[in-house]
């Protein structure tokens, strides 16, 4: 056991395995609230090995020296993003905030950067709508996310909405008018009174958004995702030609059950003249065959509208 007081002296450190030597001063002067600063303070006794005097720490050694030099430099090294996960989860069990912070500055920067894509960046978009009148008609804003944020009332008609992810966005009464938003995430977002009229949401994720009072007409949903959402009132009268809208199974049962519905109308008309054999030279025979055929052709009606009303409603 030894106590340290004098704050210029070398320390030896022994990192799971990998040995390092500087300076209380080093480890202490940069982050003074960090749990190394603690450890050589002179407030607290350490542990040192008996023969060569290393003070061993049980942690994985790889990223120390980039700490070491943060300490003496203060320069958040360049490594990739998964070597800052690493160092971050090593900085986090040292207590290493301004490291912390250094580094997540620089992933956020590197997200920005990728995002130059697109013409804005999150950073522009929160700018933007502390305006009363939002419009981004036309802008590609391809890949950003915007989650979380409130874009009520905005104006995103005919932008490029590719990928944009929309999670728990408040959108309300928001436009998007004939945009391209084919699989973007709009995942619990608040979309009532939203305008889709014209828009791709190929593939785009609607899983618990409030769509109440939305107007999806002539959208295209190939492919969307609607489980738990609200669409209580939504227009959705989207498709004008069944042959080009097969949303879900439901509307290929739809064909299905109407060549069902024909086959048994045929049925029963069939039926009903081979019945009416016995009765065919008289008039009371020519009235039911009459009859049968005409309450067979009103239920096939009446099976078809119920039914074609029915898709239309459930569809998505």
């Amino acid at each position: 056991m030894m106590r340290h007081s004098d704050l210029s002296s070398l320390i030896r450190l022994n990192i799971g395995g990998k040995k390092f030597c500087t300076t209380i001063d080093t480890l202490t002067r940069r982050e003074p609230d960090s749990m190394l600063a603690a450890m050589f303070s002179g407030r607290h006794t350490v542990c040192q090995d008996a023969e060569k005097g290393y003070v061993f720490v049980d942690r994985d050694g790889k990223h120390f020296r980039h700490i070491l030099n943060w300490l003496r430099d203060g320069v958040v090294p360049t490594l990739t993003d998964s070597d800052y996960s690493e160092l971050i989860r090593e900085a986090e069990y040292y207590q290493l905030l301004g490291l912390i912070e250094g580094i997540n500055s620089i992933l956020n920067k590197r997200k920005d950067d990728e995002d130059s894509c697109a013409e804005l960046t999150r950073t522009d978009i929160i700018k933007c709508i502390q305006s009363e009148r939002v419009r981004f008609r036309g802008i590609d804003l391809s890949g950003l996310d915007l989650s979380k944020l409130d874009l009520s009332f905005v104006d995103f008609s005919f932008a490029c909405l590719k990928n944009v992810f929309f999670s728990r966005a408040n959108l309300q009464c928001a436009k998007f008018r004939d945009v391209d938003a084919e699989s973007s995430i709009f995942h619990n977002a608040t979309l009532r009174e939203c305008e889709f009229t014209g828009a791709n949401l190929r593939g785009a994720l609607l899983a618990g958004a409030n769509l109440q009072s939305a107007n999806l007409q002539d959208a295209c949903l190939i492919g969307c995702s609607f489980c738990g959402a609200n669409l209580r009132s939504a227009h959705l009268q989207v498709i004008t030609k069944l042959n080009k809208m097969r949303i879900y199974c439901k509307t290929l049962a739809y064909y299905k059950f109407i060549n069902l519905v024909q086959f048994f109308s045929k049925f029963f008309n069939i039926f009903a003249m081979s019945k009416s054999k016995s009765l065919s030279n008289t008039s009371v025979g020519h009235e039911y065959v009459r009859e049968n055929e005409k309450s067979c052709n009103i239920g096939f009606i009446a099976l078809t509208l119920y039914f074609s009303c029915n898709t239309h409603d459930t569809h998505v």
